[in-house]
């Protein structure tokens, strides 16, 4: 199973510790959402998400100010107790010197932040959701050209990185050489990034390893993108017979999503960059509904409809 570390999370949120005393490095969040204890409050503990950060919003406060310091000290130690990993107070609420010292003892620590809570609540879920996504990392390089994700494939040394170059001569952004790693986001959205170790860098064979950031500029890189197209360059192989009109998508398939994928037959003097880049424009034609290929049939179609009249 997954998980994330909440000081992580701390450090991306900007939340303020109003329990310092206790100690945060080890606890770990692996639910990608949020828990607001409304029901929790109230005594009802069925199907509760321990687990879950605790986020205190205006109507739980409320509630919690309605009882009383002793009775709200009686709901929170009894919540407390179920092992959460944290609680918020959004809207930057005053967080009584009682509750803190019962979080203490309990050693749960307790933040507060400005944010509202719907948006609080959304964005923490919006980040979880990608920390805690499923994920691989395959070999390849990964390219924004046009605002498309364009994942490149294929064997050691075949030009994977040449054409990742040329692309960033052309004005396109690098995410990733030689190594993706690939977060599936959503049902619908991959994410590729790059190890932290290899970040901006690109290797050459004959010339070693260059830092693209550092000539070309923060212009040239990027440190996400979704993948959105695979390219998979192989060797040409005169008894193989190649898709040469597009009619029908070919896909790949990672972590249960498809992808559309071309397979690209690599001859001496074919220009990978251009044949990227127009593969990416091509995809972006039929994401708003027109298709080369079709159009081309129809044309076919519609001439020889013609003829026979």
């Amino acid at each position: 199973m997954k998980s994330v570390k909440l000081v992580k999370l701390v450090e991306k949120m900007e939340l303020i510790n109003c329990t310092p005393e206790v100690a945060i490095d080890d606890i770990v969040l692996t639910e990608a959402d949020i828990n607001r204890p409304a029901l929790q409050l109230a005594g009802f503990y069925d199907y509760f998400s321990s687990q879950r950060l605790q986020v205190i919003g205006n109507v739980e406060n409320a509630y919690l100010e309605q009882q009383g310091i002793e009775k709200t000290i009686e709901i929170l130690e009894n919540l407390m107790n179920h092992n959460i990993p944290g609680m918020v107070f959004c809207r930057s609420m005053s967080v009584p010197e009682e509750i803190l010292k019962l979080a203490i003892s309990k050693g749960v620590p307790v933040f507060k932040t400005a944010s509202k809570t719907s948006s609080f609540t959304a964005e923490v879920i919006r980040w979880l959701n990608v920390e805690l996504a499923p994920s691989i990392s395959i070999h390849g390089v990964l390219v924004d050209v046009y605002g498309e994700g364009v994942l490149i494939m294929g064997e050691s040394g075949i030009g994977k990185s040449e054409a990742a170059l040329e692309l960033i001569k052309r004005g396109h952004r690098l995410v990733s050489d030689d190594v993706v790693e690939i977060k599936k986001v959503s049902d619908d959205t991959l994410v590729g990034t790059a190890p932290d170790i290899t970040r901006h860098f690109i290797e050459l064979r004959g010339i070693g390893i260059i830092d693209v950031k550092t000539l070309f500029g923060v212009e040239s890189v990027k440190n996400t993108q979704s993948i959105n197209l695979v390219i998979k360059l192989e060797e040409w192989n005169r008894d193989q017979e190649y898709d040469r009109l597009g009619l029908d998508e070919q896909y790949t398939e990672f972590l249960g999503n498809k992808i559309v994928c071309h397979q690209i037959p690599i001859r001496p003097g074919r220009n990978l960059a251009i044949i990227v880049e127009s593969a990416a424009v091509n995809y972006r034609q039929k994401k708003m509904g027109y298709n080369a290929a079709r159009e081309l049939y129809n044309r076919v179609t519609n001439n020889m409809g013609k003829k026979e009249d």
